[in-house]
């Protein structure tokens, strides 16, 4: 079961699933400092908050992503664990990345999952929840 939620803190919002005690949250910010918008592009970091809620240990082995720009352009991105590593999380253990996502739009969104498996050998994937990529102003085109 999966439950899908956004939440919002004073500044920023929060994006956060739950799949098989495995809560996932993400928080985009727009990066204007290292963005170009003259030059189409607008990069996105985000920061990724996993945690084991459960009673097994997992390991975070693989990742998908799908990118959706505002010209509703897809594009599909997967690899082996996150940024460099195939973290494990032992129950009621957390794990934190931050990553970034160029866009050519200054609006689009991201979703995707990750591969987990559990010391037992059960694979399974874990619902990374859906997030705008969104300026203020921008105009949305996203369907």
């Amino acid at each position: 079961m999966q439950r899908m939620r956004r939440r919002r803190g004073s500044d920023s919002a929060a994006y956060e699933a739950r799949t098989r005690d495995i809560v996932v949250r993400v928080f985009p910010t727009y990066a204007a400092e290292e963005s170009s918008p003259e030059q189409g592009l607008y990069l996105w970091s985000y920061t990724v908050e996993i945690e084991n809620h459960g009673e097994e240990t997992v390991t975070l082995i693989a990742r998908r992503w799908t990118i959706t720009d505002g010209f509703n352009r897809v594009n599909e991105v997967e690899g082996s664990g996150v940024v460099g590593e195939q973290p494990e999380l032992k129950p009621r253990e957390a794990f934190r990345y931050v990553s970034n996502c160029p866009l050519p739009t200054p609006s689009g969104a991201m979703r995707g999952s990750y591969q987990m498996v559990t010391d037992a050998g059960d694979l399974f994937d874990v619902a990374i929840p859906e997030f705008s990529l969104h300026l203020p102003g921008a105009a949305m085109k996203l369907n």
